[in-house]
């Protein structure tokens, strides 16, 4: 799968434009969280999301749903306004972490619902959740929720209906707060509607979420919003 099938993903996750990428169930991944290494072995990274999710921690469930999000798809959902919608198509990291359902249960629609309001989330733009900036809603999402299973949209006609064995939590940077004010706003609201729902949270490579992975996240995004604020280079002097 090529990097900009994955790249196409986050934007329709933080409700930029549809873009695509296909999840699929099963061999787990290794890697950074939201970088990909470069195919000729350099040193290069760029954003990535993850391409793969098991059902559930126990493993895979054999007739599970191959899930595809595709650009142009007629199955799409439609913007159901224009809150939590992105000012810029433009950005540079990823950060994503996923509730799952235990092994051999799903999440459900309703439950999901009433977890995402009592966490403070608001049903916008691309029929997903988002946490806004109180007061500027005008400024974007800080972080986006989504459904893994096509078409990643949750759809509140068939809500009732709706199983999945997990959702996705997708911080994308820049956001309309610091990145590690925007983390230390998505970390808990997952850990919170991780308990309501029964789930757990787990990583961009399907593990736990560690103390150890937290820190390294924590770490990235106070390099990421040092090197943002880092004053511009001064033009030498002839």
């Amino acid at each position: 799968m090529s990097d900009v099938w994955l790249l196409r993903f986050a934007i329709l996750i933080v409700g930029a434009v549809l873009f695509g990428a296909i999840i699929y169930f099963g061999q787990p991944r290794k890697g950074g969280q939201g970088r990909r290494r470069g195919s000729d072995g350099s040193g290069r990274v760029e954003p990535r999301i993850s391409d793969q999710f098991a059902n559930g921690i126990g493993g895979v469930d054999d007739d599970a749903e191959q899930a595809e999000l595709a650009l142009g798809d007629d199955d799409a959902p439609s913007a159901s306004s224009e809150l939590g919608r992105r000012p810029s198509d433009d950005f540079d990291k990823i950060i994503t972490v996923y509730i799952a359902a235990r092994a051999g249960e799903k999440l459900r629609g309703p439950d999901i619902v009433v977890a995402a309001e009592k966490a403070g989330l608001a049903y916008g733009h691309m029929n997903v959740f988002h946490r806004l900036v109180e007061g500027h809603p005008e400024r974007g999402p800080v972080f986006s929720v989504a459904n893994i299973m096509k078409p990643g949209s949750f759809d509140m006609a068939s809500i009732q209906e709706l199983e999945t064995p997990a959702i996705a939590f997708f911080l994308t940077l820049p956001a309309p707060v610091s990145a590690l004010d925007a983390w230390e706003m998505m970390q808990p609201t997952a850990e919170r509607m991780a308990d309501l729902l029964g789930g757990v949270v787990l990583d961009e490579s399907r593990n736990a979420l560690s103390r150890q992975r937290v820190q390294g996240i924590r770490d990235e995004l106070r390099a990421y919003d040092r090197q943002r604020e880092a004053p511009p280079l001064k033009p030498e002097r002839w």
